[in-house]
């Protein structure tokens, strides 16, 4: 991982692929960092050179103290781009990564090329503002730690956290939870509280592919169903047996499908 200081902190990145190909950029999950991605590398890296990057507070990039807000975050996104040199990109994003995505292509369209937005929302309604209020209050008090039993509930299927061929993977993301800082868990979470891309995702003007998990209980597929049809130019796709990370609850399905799209945006899938 390199590392550059983008508004007053040190984020991390890592570039995979040829110099040739166009731009990739991706965005983790909250509680996460760029490792979520692994196993998704050897197909985009097939039409893209790819950048990944750690979200503020999260794996290797520093922290910063009080509430997030989506600006922040997509401000980092176009900090990085242009220390990067990147004019334009392809943008890939999971949960909060996508919902920078979104904010992407609505404040900068000219930077976004394409839109790949996954298990995530544009809105925060009550009851879902409330769940992170909740969370907030127990990493301050508890640490992260106190958080991996229930998300990794949402997180995963039943059926893939039974499954001891899982159970590498299911180790992973719990130590990505544990290393998340609480100063970036809590802000982020804080900014999740705020989401209000709704009403504007009629003006996004890049050709995007939203992707959901079927039983993803915090982005449901009716949900991102409904926020789809809010674009002018787009593609909607349910990824069976997969909950909120989609990628790594049925990782062939899910490669399968981005792999084509971004190399057959025009088609319908």
């Amino acid at each position: 991982m390199q590392r550059v200081n983008v508004n007053d902190i040190d984020i991390a990145y890592r570039i995979d692929g040829e110099d040739s190909k166009p731009w990739l950029v991706i965005s983790n999950s909250l509680a996460t960092d760029h490792r979520m991605w692994d196993q998704q590398m050897a197909i985009l890296t097939k039409t893209n050179r790819v950048l990944r990057y750690d979200t503020r507070g999260h794996g290797q990039s520093n922290s910063s103290s009080g509430a997030y807000t989506f600006p922040l975050l997509v401000s980092d996104v176009i900090g990085l781009m242009d220390i990067l040199d990147i004019k334009s990109a392809d943008i890939l994003g999971l949960s909060l990564g996508g919902m920078t995505g979104l904010g992407l292509a609505l404040d900068y369209p000219e930077r976004v090329n394409r839109l790949i937005c996954c298990d995530a929302r544009a809105d925060s309604p009550e009851s879902y503002a409330k769940g992170w209020c909740d969370r907030i209050e127990i990493v301050r008090r508890k640490g992260s730690r106190a958080l991996i039993d229930a998300t990794l509930e949402r997180w995963f299927t039943d059926t893939f956290r039974s499954n001891p061929e899982n159970v590498k993977i299911i180790e992973s993301i719990s130590a990505m939870i544990v290393e998340t800082s609480v100063d970036g868990f809590c802000g982020c979470a804080a900014g999740l509280t705020t989401l209000n891309y709704a009403p504007r995702l009629i003006d996004i003007e890049a050709h995007c592919l939203f992707i959901v998990g079927e039983k993803d209980s915090a982005a449901p597929p009716e949900v991102m169903k409904s926020m789809a049809e809010s674009v002018p130019k787009h593609d909607f796709v349910v990824i069976e047996n997969a909950a909120h990370l989609s990628n790594l609850n049925n990782p062939t399905e899910f490669n399968k499908i981005i792999g084509h799209w971004l190399k057959f945006s025009h088609c319908n899938l």
